[in-house]
């Protein structure tokens, strides 16, 4: 069909990560090779972790870490001994899941480790389902057909791959958040492996690392598991229309202004994309993604002021809880080179998206960025902004607007125009975007931003808990929190 889009999306959120390799040579990445390091650790480790030199697939090849050994741990206590093992040995590490983070501060190379959690992946919910206890691999795919098999809830990212606890420790949007807060407003409890090797469940009591734990989490510790809110829902209630809107690009203007009129009550949500058709055409397009959870026709109402734009293509559809993130099955794609770009902002202003617009058509005249895309995120504001900002040290509950700026192709030598591309977006953006400051969400951030562009008024704090529960300063690989200045 002439309009199978390659890329109907809801947005994904990055995932943890943090570092750590045993010192090999470049030409020996990929060798089964038993070494001193190998053999101290393994000794230490449960008997079905491994560990091995194959290198590790990432989302993005763009300034992707390249460690020389991959431990897959087991269990938490295999995470606890790996971390105690690399301090010792002065051995930098990361810890993954899903891979997606793309922040180019990974400053991991051959002689670093990455610790694999994909291995803690168990969900279980407690007898009235009100809560949930994750581990630290777990996908988002994983927690929402285990909540919807128990007939229940639980807020999450919006694509399947993506590990749930790397996005939720930034924050956590998700589709629910009108209704149940961001990620960090639903947990209970976090395990979490320390600079100095414990491991340690952090509560509400603990002050400061809960606080900074919740919006900053991968610069202070591994969350190996945590216990969150979930909320009971039958099966048949578990649904939402959602779906793709197409737009053609002189419809540029009218889009933008109609979602800067829309208001967003609770049950809803909305993203915009600049995409292409895909292969053969890549014709551009608008595609806006409503979501609205509850009946087709409540649906159209709440979004009528977009719908009445007169879409060329409409694919929504009443959707079960399993399906939402059905769309995002093409972002969960690894490799290629996707230097993003992001920024928040609180206006939307119809001029800047026209000249965003004519930015990515003139991107597009390069071969093989065809899936190149560029995407807002709007989400109902009213119950996080009521949660005191003093909570947690996330730092954009005022924030309206999150868009990022993905550049996406193979070949290596056009990384300077897509660097062009993306931060000459960010700075569109940010030109108009009715802030005093630039603020960036830290799970979008690219890495160049300044502490304070995406832990704003809270860096001060976040230096502070940071020299004291990391003095060695041995999670520094996400956005890193810089104490010594």
């Amino acid at each position: 069909m002439w309009f199978s889009f390659r890329f109907l999306w809801l947005l994904c959120f990055s995932s943890l990560a943090f570092t750590a390799t045993t010192h090999l040579a470049a030409g020996d990445r990929g060798k089964n090779l038993v070494i001193p390091f190998d053999v101290g650790l393994k000794s230490l480790l449960s008997a079905t972790a491994t560990i091995t030199h194959n290198g590790t697939v990432r989302w993005s090849e763009f300034d992707a870490p390249t460690p020389g050994t991959i431990v897959n741990v087991a269990t938490e206590k295999d995470v606890q001994v790996t971390i105690k093992y690399c301090v010792s040995k002065g051995v930098p590490f990361l810890a993954q899941n899903g891979g997606h983070g793309w922040i180019n501060s990974f400053n991991l190379k051959q002689n670093g480790v990455v610790v694999n959690l994909r291995g803690l992946n168990a969900v279980e919910f407690n007898r009235d389902r009100t809560q949930v206890t994750l581990q630290g691999g777990a996908s988002v795919g994983e927690v929402i057909n285990a909540a919807y098999a128990n007939n229940a809830q639980v807020l999450t990212g919006n694509c399947n791959c993506v590990g749930t606890l790397g996005a939720a420790l930034g924050g956590g949007y998700g589709n629910l958040l009108g209704l149940h807060g961001l990620s960090i407003d639903n947990f209970l409890s976090m395990n979490v492996v320390i600079a100095d090797g414990s491991l340690i469940t952090v509560t509400p009591a603990v002050k400061d690392l809960w606080w900074a734990l919740r919006g900053a989490g991968p610069n202070f510790g591994i969350v190996t598991s945590a216990v969150m809110k979930s909320l009971p829902v039958p099966q048949a209630e578990n649904t939402a229309w959602l779906g793709g809107l197409f737009f053609t690009g002189d419809q540029v203007e009218a889009v933008a202004q109609a979602i800067e009129d829309l208001v967003l009550q609770p049950k809803m949500n909305i993203f915009q994309y600049y995409l292409t058709t895909g292969a053969p055409d890549f014709m551009p397009a608008v595609l806006v993604t409503p979501f609205f959870y509850g009946s087709e026709a409540d649906g159209r109402a709440a979004f009528a002021s977009i719908i009445e734009l007169g879409p060329f293509l409409d694919t929504t559809a009443q959707t079960a809880y399993p399906h939402w993130n059905d769309g995002a099955a093409s972002f969960c794609v690894d490799g290629g080179r996707k230097p993003a770009y992001s920024a928040g902002f609180q206006k939307m202003v119809s001029a800047t998206w026209r000249a965003i617009w004519n930015e990515f058509i003139t991107f597009l005249e390069y071969p093989g960025t065809g899936s190149s895309v560029v995407i807002l995120e709007a989400y109902p504001t009213q119950l996080i902004q009521s949660i005191p900002a003093s909570t947690a040290s996330f730092a954009n509950r005022d924030i309206r607007f999150n868009s990022i700026v993905l550049p996406w192709y193979n070949n290596k030598s056009l990384d300077a125009a897509a660097e062009k591309f993306g931060s000459t977006v960010r700075d569109l953006w940010r030109s108009t975007s009715g802030l005093s400051e630039n603020r960036t969400y830290i799970n979008f951030a690219h890495g160049d931003e300044p502490n304070d562009v995406v832990y704003f008024s809270n860096t001060a704090r976040l230096r502070s808990i940071k020299k004291k529960y990391d003095p060695k300063h041995v999670f520094s690989h996400w956005l890193d929190i810089e104490y010594r200045k």
